[in-house]
């Protein structure tokens, strides 16, 4: 116990074992929010705020979001955005530079609405922001993000002591490329790369996991299998490049015909497959219909100079009826998918129904 409070008393044991640590929550895991949680429980005893919280930056809509704060739930703060240039976390944002705000108030940047209200007391009574210490996280001359401390001890800060806390924001931006790093080689590992929909390996996982969850919950999923018509004539005729882009153009048309919850996957060559989660077979049907009419109405490879038009043979099966395993039930489909193909093509055929007239 001796050795541990001298540790503590000494302030460069006491930095050192901050950096260890932080060091450590780097390497133990792959997870970004434990490891920025790490860090910012490090800063928590090494500076002593009221409260903090941590921003990251939307890039595609020039927006803050708070990945953690101190007395909030990720529900708490799923809504709450501040735009790049607004308030004071929007402002370092913007410009990349660090603020230590002495009075907020007599700061024409402070705005309140752009902080997340926390509880002082627990009985309902709002902290009050007197002072503010913002600063960004930088990557390769990028912000990815701010640390905002609420009512520090300005009165302790010192050259050194905003070094070191310039030093654990370093250490953030470390996690969160790395973590960015990590998403994008999983992200490869489950995408077709022609189409940028989900591959065969991942609608596999996908379906697996989706028929566990049917078992327990006692409901059903529905997979439709599509086949482009004549799609040979295409390569053949305009070359495979222009084959690619429609492929391409295709895979997107189907993603934005379906619901949120809804995947699309490229199973191989000129085929996809749609996965319905918590879909019957009516419902399934209704959807193929859907794909199949708008899918006639669609032009492909416009950039080009083209307007071609693409049909395509559509198979529906749903679990458990029409299977009870992953590979059963894409067999199901693909059955019906042939039945189309072997007849009038540009059609929907559905397990157990057979052929859709249209």
């Amino acid at each position: 116990m001796a050795q541990n409070d001298s540790i503590h008393d000494d302030p460069n044991l006491r930095d050192l074992l901050v950096f260890h640590n932080v060091a450590r929550a780097l390497t133990s895991s792959l997870d970004r929010d434990a490891i920025l949680r790490a860090i910012m429980q490090q800063m928590e005893q090494f500076f002593k705020p009221e409260t903090w919280s941590l921003l990251l930056l939307d890039e595609g809509r020039k927006e803050l979001y708070y990945a953690v704060a101190v007395g909030h739930t990720e529900a708490d703060l799923a809504s709450l955005r501040i735009p790049v240039g607004h308030g004071i976390a929007g402002w370092v944002a913007a410009h990349g530079e660090s603020l230590i705000v002495p009075e907020v108030s007599q700061d024409p940047r402070f705005d309140p609405r752009f902080s997340a209200p926390v509880d002082k007391d627990g009985q309902g009574k709002p902290l009050r922001v007197r002072s503010a210490i913002c600063m960004p996280l930088r990557s390769r001359l990028r912000t990815l993000g701010v640390i905002e401390l609420i009512n520090c001890r300005l009165d302790t800060l010192s050259d050194y002591t905003i070094s070191f806390l310039h030093v654990l924001c370093d250490y953030a931006a470390i996690a969160i490329e790395n973590s960015r790093a990590m998403e994008r080689i999983q992200e490869l590992t489950i995408t077709d790369e022609c189409t940028g929909l989900f591959n065969v390996r991942h609608l596999y996982q996908q379906m697996e996991s989706e028929i566990e969850r049917a078992r327990r919950f006692k409901t059903q999923f529905s997979l439709i299998f599509i086949d482009l018509d004549y799609f040979k004539q295409v390569n053949d005729e305009h070359g495979h490049l222009i084959g690619s882009r429609v492929l391409a153009e295709v895979g997107h048309g189907l993603r934005s015909l379906v619901r949120e919850v809804d995947s699309v996957f490229r199973y191989g060559g000129d085929e996809f497959i749609v996965l319905l989660p918590e879909t019957g077979k009516i419902g399934a049907q209704k959807t193929a219909e859907h794909l199949l009419t708008t899918l006639r109405e669609m032009r492909f490879a416009i950039t080009d100079g083209l307007r071609l038009e693409v049909r395509a043979s559509f198979g529906v099966a749903t679990f458990p009826e029409d299977g009870r395993s992953v590979h059963e039930i894409i067999r199901s489909a693909d059955t019906m998918m042939y039945l189309v193909k072997g007849s009038t093509r540009d059609n929907v055929a559905v397990a157990g129904m057979g052929m859709v007239q249209r």
